[in-house]
């Protein structure tokens, strides 16, 4: 005879506990006119605010607070109850039905260390979301800790800290940008005392916010791609450089530290720092410092101190790996295409005209 698989015997599980829930739960008069369960009350709830469906941004916060209320007694009945009822596969299939009930409702929970983590995903609007840690106050289950950010939340389970106190990850992902990046951010989060705190977030690193390409959170690293922004760069051309970073923690401390950093299409940035600097030395009538970036004295007299670079795509001859590229600016409403080539690793400008209309 063979072993059922994990996978089966986590739904036997899950099935002996809605069973015997169903059995305790038998006597309750809702069905004879009493009150309804909770996955009833947050049917009709969901039903009768429009607005919650609309995922209106104006909204006000506490149209969600009666819907939370009832996801979180929902799980600290179940951690109060105990044995299965308390596992996450129990709470996740139950919580399931709350999603399909409204079907605007996303929500994730994981078993970290001595607590039980959800990430609840009800709207697009802006504060709605949150992560929600459960675990024993007093000797009872109860909701300890809420956290409320800008965009989606997923709980990652995170190695514990090394005086042993469990921790996990919260990244939370806005919306996309049109451009295939979306605002993230990243949260540490570690148990103090009955509760929990963050102890680092990505904010700590990229305080003017960071929009993301990719990212992925696999045992004991993070891993982001993202914008760079940086003088020339503008938003929706391809080929500009973006960097990829690892995160792993210090094994001092267990706070989040940058490891590694690499560019790529790092030639862009280094393109348009030559480009800034012709365009400063220009507008100072620095010769000096003009010579150094345009070797042929017949075009550095063309040039119009009034020259303004323009923000537009830049074209390349070569996606991946250009050699030559032109750069769209003005001068005194005139616009002009100017040609920067690639010698080495140095940038120089070779070309400059005006484009007739």
């Amino acid at each position: 005879m063979s072993r059922p698989s994990g996978r089966t015997t986590r739904r036997l599980l899950v099935g002996l506990a809605i069973l015997a829930g169903a059995a305790l739960t038998a006597d309750r008069p809702g069905v004879a006119g009493g009150p309804p369960d909770r996955l009833d009350q947050f049917r009709r709830l969901a039903l009768s605010r429009p607005s919650l469906w609309q995922a209106d941004a104006d909204a006000p916060a506490d149209a969600y607070r009666e819907m939370y209320a009832l996801l979180d007694e929902e799980i600290v009945e179940s951690l109060g109850t105990g044995g299965l009822f308390a596992s996450p596969a129990f709470l996740q299939d139950r919580l399931d039905a709350f999603s399909e009930a409204w079907g605007a409702a996303a929500v994730g929970v994981v078993r970290v260390g001595r607590f039980v983590v959800g990430a609840f995903q009800m709207s697009d609007a802006p504060g709605i979301n949150s992560v929600r840690v459960y675990g024993r106050l007093g000797g009872e289950a109860a909701l300890l800790t809420t956290f409320s950010r800008e965009g989606r939340p997923t709980v990652f389970p995170w190695a514990p800290a090394p005086n042993g106190v469990p921790q996990f990850v919260a990244a939370w992902e806005g919306p996309a940008s049109g451009r295939g990046t979306r605002a993230l951010r990243f949260d540490l989060v570690r148990q103090q005392g009955d509760g929990v705190r963050v102890v680092w977030s990505s904010t700590d690193v990229f305080p003017g916010g960071l929009m993301a390409r990719a990212y992925s959170v696999r045992g004991e690293e993070i891993r982001v791609r993202y914008e760079l922004h940086y003088p020339g760069w503008t938003p929706g051309c391809e080929g500009q450089t973006e960097a990829e970073d690892v995160f792993l923690p210090s094994r001092e401390s267990g706070a989040i530290v940058r490891k590694a950093a690499r560019q790529l299409n790092a030639w862009h940035r280094e393109l348009r720092t030559t480009v800034a600097q012709v365009f400063a030395a220009l507008a100072a009538d620095d010769q000096s410092a003009l010579a150094r970036l345009v070797a042929d004295a017949e075009l550095r007299r063309r040039l119009p101190p009034a020259l303004r670079p323009e923000p537009a795509c830049d074209a390349v001859d070569s996606a991946t790996n250009p050699h030559a590229v032109s750069i769209a600016a003005t001068a005194d409403q005139t616009p002009w295409a100017l040609t920067f080539e690639r010698a080495g690793a140095r940038w120089r400008l070779t070309g400059a005209r005006p484009v007739l209309e």
